[in-house]
């Protein structure tokens, strides 16, 4: 299963927009070979896993982290760049923590803003960040959901949303579409493969041994756990599974079920000069709709438009699905109806039933992060500090976290996916009443 997810995956990320202007390291980071002691072994090198590593390592740890492929292969590498406050059911969090509860959280989701910002500037990472989000409404009976997301979002100690009419909207983005929106200063966007590449020279800066081309085959769980690789083998104190929707059977089967692995799809114009981009989306913030499929967009900052959507669990191909997606952009801005597609791309994300983020822990020693469900570029860098402080005695954060009940997806890892794309199927027909 793992590897069939990985072939679909590498044909997903073959035409990607991230990849092809991002620089990566001229030589990837070593294969695991022979024993390691570490304190503390990170599984999977995206932005939860490096951020624990940054975090362990603040904390006087020792890290090694490992990977099957290298930094940045997974989401992080190929999602839409968007770095969001709070959660992607913020309701689910307040239905079983209550408001206190939901409160503490989006606190945190709000630092991990910050983190972005605090790393960016101490690593010097080159991430094209900008500031600015614009959630929108493009059916009247989205308005009163949008409306009272803005108003809980005050409620949770979130009072910087502003309310935009139509008229508001299309002063910002170029569109006749979107009837109502809610703007976000503080969120933004970036270029994600920049920021976790960035990430990872800096956990290497910091002392973290990185090692590429080693994928987890067994977690040896005990009091000092071994993580076992084709080639070698690190002996531990502590393990960190964040390898989410391509960790595979490393995680018991009850928690891998959890998650599900949902293939999310860009394309990217060819570049439109910055008169013309400028023109689309006047504050170049980031653009996502409230409907259940949603559409998100965004300029990047060689002046193209990057449009993303289409989600799907059997991760068709970006090919087969570029041309729907650019109908979809056109939808939005038909001025672009002339504009060439220069790439296309895709990913899997992982995404829990309730859209919730489950972080718990296997063992008194064995934690796992998961279930990012969307909001992964802000919330992965918080999820990797609440474990370092659960790992040196600080649990209170995570016990937060732990506190979200998950139940599993049906039909196993063999059905899975038909189950999801029924489920998919339903809401997609009833979006169109």
């Amino acid at each position: 299963m793992t590897q069939a997810l990985d072939r679909r995956a590498d044909e997903l990320a073959r035409h990607s927009y991230y990849e092809a202007s991002a620089r990566r390291p001229t030589a990837d980071d070593s294969v695991l070979e022979g024993t390691l002691d570490a304190d503390v072994c990170v599984i999977g090198a995206g932005f939860a896993g490096l951020s624990t590593a940054l975090e362990c390592r603040a904390r006087g740890l020792t890290v090694a982290v490992l990977d099957a492929h290298r930094p940045g292969w997974g989401a992080s590498g190929r999602n839409g760049g968007q770095a969001l406050v709070g959660f992607a059911k913020d309701e689910v969090i307040e239905q079983q923590l209550g408001l206190e509860g939901v409160r503490a959280l989006w606190a945190m989701s709000i630092d991990g803003l910050a983190l972005i910002r605090e790393r960016i500037a101490k690593y010097g990472i080159d991430c094209d960040f900008t500031a600015g989000y614009l959630t929108v409404a493009t059916r009247p009976k989205r308005v009163p959901d949008l409306r009272a997301w803005m108003e809980s979002a005050a409620r949770w100690g979130y009072p910087h949303l502003d309310w935009l009419e139509r008229d508001g909207v299309q002063a910002r983005v170029a569109s006749e579409r979107y009837i109502a929106g809610v703007h976000d200063p503080h969120s933004g966007h970036l270029h994600p493969l920049k920021y976790c590449l960035g990430l990872a020279d800096a956990a290497r800066r910091e002392g973290a041994q990185l090692f590429a081309h080693s994928r987890v085959l067994e977690v040896v769980r005990g009091a000092r756990p071994v993580v076992r690789t084709a080639s070698g083998e690190v002996r531990c104190r502590f393990v960190v599974a964040a390898g989410n929707a391509t960790l595979g059977a490393v995680l018991p089967a009850p928690v891998a079920a959890r998650i599900a692995p949902i293939a999310s799809y860009i394309v990217a114009t060819e570049p439109l000069g910055q008169a013309r981009a400028d023109a689309l989306i006047t504050s170049r913030a980031a653009i996502c709709d409230n409907n259940f499929f949603l559409d998100y967009f965004r300029l990047s900052a060689d002046h193209r438009v990057l449009f993303g959507g289409r989600a799907s669990s059997t991760g068709a191909s970006p090919a087969k699905l570029a041309d729907d997606i650019r109908k979809r952009m056109i939808g939005v801005f038909p001025q672009l109806s002339g504009v060439r597609i220069e790439y296309a791309w895709g990913g899997f994300v992982d995404v829990t039933r309730n859209r919730a983020p489950d972080f718990g822990a296997i063992d008194p020693n064995y934690f796992y992060v998961q279930g990012f469900s969307g909001h992964g570029v802000a919330l992965t860098g918080i999820a990797g500090r609440v474990v370092a402080k659960a790992i040196t005695g600080d649990t209170a954060a995570f016990d937060l976290f732990a506190k979200l009940r998950h139940t599993r997806f049906p039909g196993g890892s063999a059905l899975r996916g038909p189950a999801l794309e029924l489920g998919m199927l339903y809401h997609r027909v009833r979006e169109l009443f």
